[in-house]
Protein backbone atom coordinates (compact mmCIF):
# COMPACT_ATOMS: atom_id res chain seq x y z
CA UNK A 1 0.00 0.00 0.00
CA UNK A 2 1.08 3.60 -0.91
CA UNK A 3 0.42 6.77 1.61
CA UNK A 4 0.85 9.85 0.30
CA UNK A 5 0.97 13.25 2.83
CA UNK A 6 0.81 16.87 1.41
CA UNK A 7 1.87 19.70 3.15
CA UNK A 8 2.50 23.54 2.60
CA UNK A 9 -0.84 24.99 1.54
CA UNK A 10 -2.42 28.12 2.98
CA UNK A 11 -3.74 31.49 2.12
CA UNK A 12 -1.33 33.95 0.11
CA UNK A 13 -1.78 37.54 -1.59
CA UNK A 14 -1.78 37.10 -5.65
CA UNK A 15 1.50 37.93 -6.56
CA UNK A 16 2.63 35.81 -4.04
CA UNK A 17 4.98 32.17 -3.68
CA UNK A 18 4.03 29.05 -1.72
CA UNK A 19 6.04 25.54 -2.01
CA UNK A 20 3.92 22.54 -1.55
CA UNK A 21 5.40 18.92 -0.70
CA UNK A 22 4.21 15.86 -0.42
CA UNK A 23 6.11 12.48 0.89
CA UNK A 24 5.20 8.75 0.26
CA UNK A 25 5.71 6.35 2.10
CA UNK A 26 4.60 2.19 1.96
CA UNK A 27 5.53 -0.11 -1.31
CA UNK A 28 6.22 2.92 -3.71
CA UNK A 29 9.01 2.37 -6.24
CA UNK A 30 11.04 5.30 -7.77
CA UNK A 31 10.22 4.45 -10.65
CA UNK A 32 6.78 5.86 -10.85
CA UNK A 33 5.53 8.97 -12.37
CA UNK A 34 4.54 11.51 -9.42
CA UNK A 35 2.18 14.72 -9.64
CA UNK A 36 0.00 17.30 -9.05
CA UNK A 37 -3.84 17.94 -9.19
CA UNK A 38 -6.20 20.22 -8.13
CA UNK A 39 -9.84 20.60 -7.44
CA UNK A 40 -11.24 24.24 -7.37
CA UNK A 41 -14.97 24.46 -5.97
CA UNK A 42 -17.26 23.25 -7.97
CA UNK A 43 -15.27 21.96 -10.68
CA UNK A 44 -13.18 19.20 -11.69
CA UNK A 45 -10.43 17.56 -10.63
CA UNK A 46 -7.39 18.94 -13.07
CA UNK A 47 -3.67 17.59 -13.89
CA UNK A 48 -1.35 20.41 -12.91
CA UNK A 49 2.07 18.73 -13.29
CA UNK A 50 3.68 15.23 -13.58
CA UNK A 51 7.12 13.94 -13.28
CA UNK A 52 8.35 11.26 -14.27
CA UNK A 53 11.19 9.16 -12.66
CA UNK A 54 13.80 10.27 -15.39
CA UNK A 55 12.75 14.11 -14.39
CA UNK A 56 10.41 14.83 -17.88
CA UNK A 57 7.75 17.30 -16.78
CA UNK A 58 4.35 18.13 -17.75
CA UNK A 59 2.39 21.12 -17.64
CA UNK A 60 -0.80 22.17 -18.04
CA UNK A 61 -1.06 25.43 -19.86
CA UNK A 62 -2.75 27.51 -17.09
CA UNK A 63 0.46 27.39 -15.04
CA UNK A 64 3.05 26.92 -17.62
CA UNK A 65 6.02 29.19 -16.29
CA UNK A 66 4.91 30.15 -12.78
CA UNK A 67 4.71 26.75 -11.24
CA UNK A 68 7.73 24.22 -11.09
CA UNK A 69 7.45 20.71 -10.45
CA UNK A 70 10.68 18.53 -8.54
CA UNK A 71 11.28 15.29 -6.77
CA UNK A 72 13.85 13.38 -4.64
CA UNK A 73 13.78 9.64 -5.15
CA UNK A 74 15.76 9.12 -2.23
CA UNK A 75 13.37 11.14 0.08
CA UNK A 76 10.13 9.84 -1.56
CA UNK A 77 9.18 13.14 -1.82
CA UNK A 78 7.64 15.36 -4.66
CA UNK A 79 7.42 19.29 -4.37
CA UNK A 80 5.26 22.02 -6.37
CA UNK A 81 6.87 25.80 -6.51
CA UNK A 82 4.14 28.19 -6.74
CA UNK A 83 4.98 31.56 -7.95
CA UNK A 84 3.28 34.41 -9.11
CA UNK A 85 -0.13 33.44 -7.67
CA UNK A 86 -3.25 33.96 -8.77
CA UNK A 87 -6.85 33.88 -7.23
CA UNK A 88 -7.93 31.10 -9.81
CA UNK A 89 -5.56 29.26 -8.60
CA UNK A 90 -7.46 28.61 -5.17
CA UNK A 91 -8.11 25.38 -5.40
CA UNK A 92 -7.32 22.38 -3.05
CA UNK A 93 -4.10 20.52 -4.46
CA UNK A 94 -3.69 16.67 -4.18
CA UNK A 95 -0.45 14.81 -4.83
CA UNK A 96 -0.49 11.72 -6.77
CA UNK A 97 1.92 8.73 -7.89
CA UNK A 98 0.96 6.17 -10.28
CA UNK A 99 2.39 2.79 -10.32
CA UNK A 100 4.70 2.29 -13.39
CA UNK A 101 3.54 -1.06 -13.72
CA UNK A 102 -0.14 -1.71 -12.87
CA UNK A 103 -1.18 2.13 -13.53
CA UNK A 104 -3.08 1.78 -10.18
CA UNK A 105 -3.27 6.13 -8.92
CA UNK A 106 -2.73 7.01 -5.62
CA UNK A 107 -4.07 10.05 -4.01
CA UNK A 108 -3.01 12.18 -0.73
CA UNK A 109 -5.38 13.95 1.15
CA UNK A 110 -5.06 17.41 -0.28
CA UNK A 111 -3.75 20.58 1.41
CA UNK A 112 -5.86 23.82 0.77
CA UNK A 113 -4.21 26.98 -1.44
CA UNK A 114 -6.15 29.74 -1.03
CA UNK A 115 -4.82 33.32 -2.91
CA UNK A 116 -7.10 35.90 -2.25
CA UNK A 117 -5.93 40.02 -0.98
Amino acid sequence: QVQLEESGGGLVQPGGSLRLSCVASGRISSMNTMGWYRQAPGKERELVATITHRGSRNYAHSIKGRFTISRDNAKKMVYLQMNSLKPEDTAVYYCNTRNWSSGTDYWGQGTQVIVSS
